[in-house]
C-alpha cells in the first residue's frame, strides 16, 4: 500500500469520524429519523449526479432494487437511526469507539454465515480482547445500574452489528459497480425513511438553526457521499483488508472534534476500552503479528 492510499485512508477516517461530530450537532435541533432522511436523501442525489457525469446507469432489475432496499436497511436505515438515537444520550467520541466494534461482529458473523472465513486463534483472541474492551468502556457499574445512557451505548453496538451483517449481505453485489451499489442502497434507504420521518417526526414543525443545517449538509455531502467515493477508491486500489485501518483511525478524529468543538469529555475507562478494542482489531487483522513473527524468526536464525 503506497503513500497515496495511506492519505486516502486517513482522509476517510476523518470524514467518517466527522459524521459523529455532525450528528452531535444535529441532534440538538432534529429528531433521529429526520436526520437520517436528510443524510441519505441528499447523499443519494449527489451520487446520482456523480453516476450521470461518469456516464454510468442505474440497473432496472426489480430483484436488484429489492437487494438495494435490504442493503439500505442493513447499512443505512438501521445503523444510522440507532447511532443518531444513541447520540441523543451519549457523546460523539464514545459513539465512535463503540462503532469501532464492527469488525469484531464481522468475524463472528462470517464464521457462522460463510464457508470461507473461519475463526482462527488470532481472530478468536482479538474478539475476546475486543469484548473486554467493550465491557471496560461501558463500565461494570453501568451494567449494574441499567439506565438510558447505557441504552444509548447498546444502540450504537446494535448499529455496529447491523454494519457487520450488511458487509456479508453485500457480497451478492460483487459483479456490480460499487458506486452503483452505494447509490442504489442510499436511494432504497431514502424510500424507506421518507414515510418514517414524515409521519413520526413531522419535521415541518421544526425550526433548526443555520449551524444545524450546515451540520446536516456536511453529514450528507462530506461524511456520506464523498466518503463513499473515497471508500470505493481505496477498495479498488488497496483492497478490503486495508480498510480495517480506517476503523482504528475513526475514533481519533471523532474524539478530537468532540473535545475541541462540542466540549465533550471522556473518562479513563473510555481510553482503556478503546485501547483494548484496538488491540483486538489488530489481532483480528493479523498482519502486524505476522510481520513481528517474521522479524522474530529472522533474528533467531541470525543468532
Amino acid at each position: 500500500m503506497g503513500f497515496h492510499e495511506w492519505v486516502l485512508i486517513v482522509l476517510l477516517s476523518i470524514l467518517w469520524g466527522g459524521s459523529f461530530f455532525f450528528v452531535g450537532v444535529a441532534v440538538k435541533d432534529f429528531p433521529p429519523f429526520t436526520i437520517v432522511l436528510c443524510r441519505v436523501a441528499l447523499a443519494s442525489v449527489i451520487l446520482l449526479v456523480v453516476i450521470y457525469v461518469k456516464g454510468n446507469t442505474m440497473p432496472s432489475s426489480l430483484a436488484l432494487w429489492g437487494g438495494f432496499i435490504v442493503m439500505g436497511a442493513l447499512n443505512n436505515l438501521i445503523p444510522f437511526s440507532l447511532i443518531v438515537w444513541g447520540q441523543t444520550h451519549i457523546g460523539s467520541g464514545l459513539a465512535s469507539i463503540l462503532n469501532g466494534t464492527t469488525p469484531i461482529f464481522s468475524v463472528i458473523l462470517a464464521h457462522f454465515l460463510t464457508k470461507e472465513e473461519r475463526l482462527t486463534t488470532n481472530r478468536m483472541s482479538g474478539v475476546l480482547v475486543g469484548w473486554v474492551g467493550v465491557t471496560v468502556l461501558i463500565g461494570i457499574d453501568s451494567l449494574r445500574n441499567f439506565g438510558i445512557e447505557m441504552l444509548g451505548q447498546f444502540a450504537v453496538l446494535g448499529a455496529a452489528f447491523s454494519y457487520a451483517y450488511a458487509a456479508i449481505y453485500g457480497r451478492r453485489f460483487k459483479g456490480l459497480s460499487p458506486l452503483v451499489v452505494a447509490t442504489g442502497m442510499l436511494c432504497g434507504s431514502t424510500i424507506m425513511m421518507t414515510p418514517m420521518a414524515l409521519f413520526i417526526d413531522q419535521p415541518w414543525h421544526l425550526s433548526p438553526s443555520g449551524y444545524t443545517m450546515i451540520a446536516l449538509f456536511g453529514l450528507a455531502a462530506i461524511s456520506t457521499s464523498l466518503a463513499y467515493i473515497i471508500y470505493f477508491r481505496i477498495l479498488a486500489t488497496a483492497g478490503p483488508t486495508n480498510l480495517l485501518l480506517v476503523t482504528l483511525l475513526i475514533p481519533l478524529s471523532a474524539i478530537l472534534l468532540g473535545i475541541m468543538v462540542l466540549g465533550e469529555r471522556l473518562e479513563w475507562n473510555a481510553f482503556v476500552g478503546m485501547g483494548l478494542i484496538f488491540i483486538g482489531l489488530i489481532a483480528i487483522d493479523g498482519r502486524l503479528l505476522k510481520r513481528f513473527k517474521r522479524k522474530e524468526t529472522a533474528w533467531y536464525y541470525k543468532i
